[in-house]
């Protein structure tokens, strides 16, 4: 999957949830709820599109564990009406499995991009920096 069509799958977890809030009973613990599900539920996309502007490795890796706490946060926020006979299972169910798969790939990114990041900062032997037949040298 790529940037763009993660982007748009995260955008449309977003409105799905808006969708569930909107249609949440009226009493006070489905306020709450809706307003952390609100909350953390959009913030998935909103972070993931920040990284995608980060600057280097290390700011891409740190926004991308933002995303990481907000779709684990997502999942906790589905999860507790279903406890609390709030809304049944089967409503959230589909919901569930989305945030879940994009936890997922979030987490993947991240283990890939802390290796690349590791292995670019590895010191490296001293002959793949100079080479004495070589006019360029360090062509790091």
């Amino acid at each position: 999957m790529n940037e763009r069509q993660f982007k748009e799958r995260t955008y449309r977890l977003a409105l799905r949830i808006i969708r569930l809030v909107e249609a949440l009973p009226k009493t006070a613990t489905a306020s709450v709820i809706a307003k952390q599900l609100i909350r953390s539920g959009t913030s998935i996309g909103a972070n993931y599109r920040a990284a995608c502007r980060g600057r280097s490795a290390a700011d891409v890796i740190a926004r991308l564990g933002i995303v990481e706490e907000e779709a684990d946060e997502t999942l906790y926020w589905l999860e507790l009406p279903i406890e609390a006979d709030v809304v049944p299972k089967k409503r959230l169910e589909p919901l569930m499995k989305e945030t879940t798969e994009i936890l997922a790939m979030t987490v993947a990114s991240i283990k890939t991009l802390r290796r690349s990041a590791e292995r670019s900062r590895t010191p490296q032997k001293a002959e793949r920096y100079f080479n004495p037949k070589s006019k360029i040298q360090n062509p790091k």
